[in-house]
């Protein structure tokens, strides 16, 4: 029984010294006034709006074969720099057994017009000299037989394309070689060797072979919520933070606003583009995963306190804090 009895005792000692080690504490923090004191620092406000996005060059286009086949050879690896006009495929024409005979039947028809307007030509040489023959009738006849050896080039050519890959005669040569519309760096190589191509015409889109892009002009594509965007003006400066160098900031402008949402689980949001501020001293990639900082007010070098201590009156138009007076109970504003 005096066992417990002396730890109750020590119990309510504890206690006691808990309470007041507790409210000596409280009594350091609050001045005699009875005003609890904050500290006033130098430093800097930023209202901002925050933007979710990107880094992506600005122009990136897909490469696509406008003939049909099979892959062949690709010249190009991804990262390659290349220049308008380099070989990037070879395509080997690869056609189904009816598109071959179809192809041999439109030459036999081409060739068989060929000749027919050919007889039917020499026929009116013949009359046209011996004057039986109208000098109209005589051009109609010319006529049709230009328009048939076009006709029969025009079978061969599509032949020997289909056979061949290439076109070599008549004197201009043409290849199954799909080049680069223009010069950049080849981000993506969607086909290789042996691979089937689908070629890009008016009624389908067409295989994409690959995605080139000039990774010298880079800039920032994201979007911001629908509460910040009628803050934000074209020129606004802004502060990205790249997710794989987070040690490096790098400065650019607004330079686009979506003039329309997209809803993306249930929330509106705009597009915006940054464009990055030439000379930073930084490798950028594209799609590196970026937050950009929409400065839209800033204040430097100025005394901060902390919002709680602030008292605001008239709809926020008056602003004040309480400092010590000359008595405890009488604050001044």
């Amino acid at each position: 029984m005096g066992k417990v009895v002396k730890i109750l005792i020590g119990l309510a000692v504890l206690s006691g010294a808990v309470v007041g080690a507790y409210a000596w504490l409280q009594s350091r923090d609050g001045a005699d006034d009875g005003l609890k004191k904050v500290e006033i620092v130098s430093g800097s406000i930023t209202d901002k709006a925050v933007a979710v996005g990107k880094i992506e060059p600005r122009l990136k286009f897909h490469v696509k074969s406008k003939i049909s086949g099979i892959v062949k050879r690709c010249h190009a690896e991804v990262g390659d720099r290349v220049m308008a006009g380099d070989p990037l495929f070879d395509i080997v024409p690869d056609p189904t057994p009816s598109e071959r005979v179809e192809a041999e039947r439109q030459l036999e028809r081409a060739q068989s017009t060929y000749d027919q307007a050919q007889r039917e030509a020499d026929r009116a040489n013949e009359l046209s000299l011996s004057g039986i023959l109208s000098r109209g009738d005589h051009d109609v006849k010319l006529q049709a037989l230009d328009q048939a050896r076009i006709g029969l080039a025009q079978a061969k050519d599509n032949l020997e394309l289909l056979q061949k890959g290439r076109i070599l005669g008549g004197g201009v040569g043409m290849e199954s070689v799909v080049r680069a519309p223009a010069a950049g760096t080849l981000l993506e190589r969607l086909a290789n060797p042996g691979d089937p191509v689908v070629p890009l015409t008016t009624y389908q889109a067409g295989t994409d072979l690959a995605s080139i892009a000039e990774m010298k002009d880079l800039i920032f594509k994201g979007t911001v919520d629908e509460i910040d965007v009628g803050k934000l003006a074209l020129g606004l400066p802004a502060r990205l933070r790249i997710g794989a160098l987070p040690d490096t900031t790098i400065t650019g402008k607004l330079t686009r606003i979506a003039p329309q949402a997209t809803e993306k689980d249930n929330a509106k949001l705009f597009e915006v583009e940054i464009e990055l501020d030439p000379g930073q001293e930084v490798v950028l990639r594209a799609g590196y995963s970026a937050n950009a900082d929409l400065v839209i007010r800033e204040k430097k070098d100025i005394l901060l306190v902390p919002e709680r201590v602030i008292v605001f009156e008239d709809g926020g138009k008056k602003a004040f804090v309480e400092l010590p007076g000359a008595g405890p109970k009488s604050p001044v504003k």
